[in-house]
Order: C-alpha cells, then structure tokens, then sequence
C-alpha cells in the first residue's frame, strides 16, 4: 500500500492530466468545419432544385385542373370559359411563382381555347394547356374535348400563342408534353 502522502499526490496528478485533456484541438475543429462545408457544397444545389421543382409542380397542376375544367364547361355551356374567373376552376391568375391567362382567338373560342402559366423567375419553367374539340371517329360523329399539357424545356418567361392544328400533333416547338 502506497504511504498517504503518495497517494496524495498521485490523485492530483491524475487530476491535473484530466482537466490538461479537456476540449477540442484546434485541428480537430477545423477538420469538422471543412466536412460540414463539404457536405453542404454537396447538397445545398440538390436542395434548391428540389425546391424549384415543387414550384413548378404548382403550373402543372393548375394547367391539369383548368384543362379538366374547361372540358367540364364545354359540355355544360358548348363553348369554353374565357377567363379564368368565368371558368370558376379555383386557378388565382396570379401568384408568386406563375401568372395565369386564359387566351383564345374570338373566331374559334367554341372549338379552342390555351391556358398559359408563364414563370415569374428566371429559374423556372412555363407551361400551358390547350383543349379543343375534334369529331369522332368514323363511327361517330361527336364532339370530343381533347387537351394537352406542355412544359418548357429549359427555364423560360414566354409562351407563344398556339393554334388548334398545333395542340392536336403535340406541344409546341421547345416544349415537351406532360402526359408521360
């Protein structure tokens, strides 16, 4: 057994290594703080494109629903809403990301009519919408709606006016269908 003098000081030099050990080096700090940076350089553009997807998600089903609407207005009234605000489809025509309008030339407003959703950030893409009416088949010779949803393909703040013969074959020169 050590004397009690020894053990003494055996104790105080346990406990002065104990407080000489405590915290973090310097080094060790610094190696954390590049990781973290490394990590966030890694998702931080992930994250803002998963954001400007769910922004646009916003014009896809906005376009979907007047679309939808619009057919629904042409069986009631056999023509199409010229607004947004007639068409009641609960669209605002504006919001922080996307400006709504309604256009349709006056001539052919009961067989055609386009919905546009143009970008309000340059980081965005547009769309729109088109529902038309085409006869049947040979076997019949009723009127269907048919529509179509086309989304740009880079980010872009215009939207061309398109035609009936246009919506038919497809989307529009720089856009790509929806309907996947």
């Amino acid at each position: 057994m050590l004397k009690p003098e020894l053990q003494a000081k055996f104790l105080q030099h346990i406990n002065r290594k104990k407080k000489d050990d405590e915290g973090f080096t310097l080094i060790e700090l610094l190696v954390v703080v590049i990781i973290i940076g490394i990590l966030a350089a890694i998702a931080l553009p992930s994250l803002l494109g998963q954001v400007n997807k769910a922004k646009q998600s916003e014009a896809k089903n906005n376009i979907g629903a007047v679309n939808r609407a619009q057919q629904a207005f042409f069986l009631e009234y056999q023509g199409f809403a010229s607004s947004l605000s007639s068409l009641q489809a609960g669209v605002k025509t504006q919001t922080d990301n996307f400006s709504y309008v309604v256009a349709s030339a006056a001539a052919s407003a009961s067989s055609f009519v386009q919905v546009v959703a143009v970008a309000q950030k340059p980081a965005l893409k547009s769309y729109y919408g088109a529902t038309y009416t085409a006869v049947g088949d040979g076997n019949t010779s009723e009127a269907l709606t048919l529509a179509v949803a086309c989304e740009s393909i880079v980010p872009t703040r215009t939207v061309a006016s398109i035609s009936t013969a246009a919506a038919a074959t497809g989307c529009q020169t720089g856009f790509t269908s929806l309907a996947r």
